[in-house]
């Protein structure tokens, strides 16, 4: 026994000993300083952003094979090695696909210091862009692919597919034509795919689709009704504020796809125009959506690129959300005075009561308990997790799948309900906006932006809200929303005062409540317009501009008063 232990003793002296040899900080530092000389430096694009697998060689005067060469890592660093004594006369060549050669002469002092310390940390190293045939077919596809998404003639989903196999096409066959055709690789187009985004929208579909089957929103629509005792001028703000508490915390697809049916039910027992009651909830759904980060895509975007959190978006934009839903209300109530007059006012039979009652009553009420207090778990981990690091797309995925070992479903039923369709769409949005953040154009557009507001704050939230709006008229707002988070993020390093992110508040803003400008806007406003359609009230194009132009102004501009209010004066004056 004691010979055992004194064996075991001696083996775990060996150990401690061999453990502080091999950790020792000495060690190492002598270990690199015998294996060689080190050059580190960092290599970004004139925004500043930085160039991951640029291929960086160091080369002698007179010497043909380079004496070290590496790539560049995620943040843009590079170590060179030299294993032999360095001459007098070196150079740094960089190469990057998209980007002009780049070639640095270390001068004397440099050489001299790299020879005498061991090491040597150059200055930060900047690539321009180059224009070559890879840029365009890249931009031309980008266009195209919106072109196909605003006329309607693909699928949204197939026509951001179609785009993206169009430039793996082009990267893949093209280049052993020519090394101009080459965009990026399988492995390089999925670096720019936000998984984030992908798995929170997953999580939060699966959760949806329980919560639908309950008949909630159905009932709240009927329990509308009832509050007003059938008076149309309270019962349209009555359904514009339950479409906009829904949309805050589900997609506002999701809350119009739920809530238009019995609406229009509503409205046709009422002997009124349903397009009275639905034009007014579609319009207040993309107002409100905004004032969380679950409660429109775009604004999983730009949360999940901004590193915005759940409770940012509650407290910085729900104030301009609530002021702009306040002016909506006004205008809308204003434009349909004609339909809200009293007189014109029927009841509603015992017979049609009962009929809408046992269509709008709460099916699975034990489920919406149960989803309830999931949803409130949920609700307090959006708000509290920043201070844990954990990401909103797990706080789904727990969400979600809490609520199936709980309430135990038909688990097939379930993932059949997911929309792979938007998820896929996504992947292939995300693949086709990084190719022409590849080959440069965001580059491009970042840098004409700034030159064109400099450093003026005020004129920046403007710019962006108000181009963002606009341009969401005539551009479905996610596929611009993806495509404008770089410059957005280019901004709001170089803009003084924008590091308070108030420029990825103007582009949620302005992205989501420009989808009140046509019906093209915005994806909620197709839904409520195909469902109308075939209940014989058609939305047209013309229609929809007509009442929600008017409200885009509105409702943006009340907006942008409340953001410069809070990121620029409040913030200013030290409040």
């Amino acid at each position: 026994m004691k010979q055992g232990t004194r064996f075991w003793g001696i083996w775990m002296v060996l150990l401690l000993v061999a453990a502080l040899l091999l950790f020792h900080p000495h060690a190492g530092a002598a270990q690199v300083t015998d294996s060689g000389w080190l050059i580190t430096g960092f290599i970004h694009d004139k925004q500043g952003t930085a160039v991951q697998g640029a291929q960086v060689v160091l080369l002698a005067k007179g010497v043909a094979a380079p004496l070290a060469e590496t790539v560049t890592q995620p943040d843009g660093r590079f170590t060179l090695v030299l294993v032999e004594r360095p001459s007098s006369d070196l150079s740094i060549a960089v190469t990057r696909e998209h980007f002009k050669e780049a070639d640095l002469p270390l001068d004397a002092a440099a050489s001299q210091t790299l020879l005498d310390s061991g090491s040597l940390f150059l200055p930060e190293i900047t690539l321009l862009r180059r224009v070559s045939l890879s840029f365009w077919i890249a931009t031309l596809v980008f266009v195209g692919m919106l072109i196909l998404i605003a006329l309607g003639k693909l699928h949204n989903t197939l026509a951001a597919l179609l785009s993206a196999t169009v430039l793996f096409a082009f990267s893949y066959l093209g280049r052993p034509i020519s090394q101009e055709l080459y965009i990026f690789d399988f492995s390089g187009a999925l670096k720019y795919v936000d998984w984030n985004v992908i798995f929170l929208v997953m999580g939060m579909m699966i959760i949806i689709a329980t919560v639908e089957r309950t008949g909630i929103f159905q009932w709240l629509a009927f329990s509308a009704y009832k509050l007003s005792g059938g008076r149309i001028w309270l019962l349209m703000p009555i359904l514009m504020l339950i479409a906009s508490i829904a949309s805050a915390f589900l997609d506002n697809v999701t809350t119009m796809l739920l809530m238009t049916p019995i609406t229009i039910q509503i409205a046709l027992a009422m002997d009124i125009n349903p397009l009275v009651l639905l034009m007014p909830a579609v319009l207040a759904s993309n107002v409100a959506g905004i004032s969380t980060l679950v409660g429109t895509p775009t604004n999983i975007l730009i949360g999940s690129y901004g590193k915005i959190s759940f409770n940012n978006f509650l407290t910085n934009l729900t104030p301009g959300v609530i002021l702009a839903l306040l002016g909506l209300i006004l205008y809308t109530e204003y434009i349909y005075r004609e339909e809200l007059r009293p007189e014109q006012k029927e009841g509603v039979s015992n017979i049609l009561m009962k009929r809408l009652a046992e269509r709008a009553r709460i099916t699975e009420p034990a489920h919406l308990m149960k989803a309830g207090v999931v949803g409130a778990g949920m609700l307090i981990l959006f708000i509290t997790g920043e201070h844990f690091h954990l990401l909103p797309a797990v706080t789904a995925l727990m969400g979600a799948t809490a609520l199936l070992v709980w309430i135990r479903p038909n688990i097939e039923e379930m993932i059949e309900a997911v929309d792979w369709t938007t998820l896929v769409f996504f992947i292939a949005l995300f693949i086709v906006v990084g190719a022409v953040q590849e080959v440069g154009l965001i580059s491009f557009i970042a840098d004409g932006i700034s030159r064109l507001i400099g450093e003026n704050l005020i004129l920046a939230v403007l710019a962006v809200m108000w181009l963002s709006a606009l341009l969401s008229t005539v551009i479905a707002n996610i596929p611009f929303t993806a495509a404008m988070l770089p410059v957005i993020g280019y901004l709001t390093a170089t803009v003084p005062g924008a590091q308070s992110k108030v420029l990825f508040y103007s582009l949620s803003v302005g992205s989501a409540m420009g989808g009140n400008g046509s019906l093209i806007g915005a994806s909620a406003n197709m839904v409520t317009s195909g469902i109308a359609e075939r209940a014989g009230y058609p939305i047209t194009y013309t229609q929809f501009m007509k009442k929600g132009l008017p409200a885009l102004f509105i409702t943006v501009t009340l907006a942008s008063l409340w953001l410069i209010l809070r990121f620029i004066v409040l913030h200013n004056s030290g409040v």
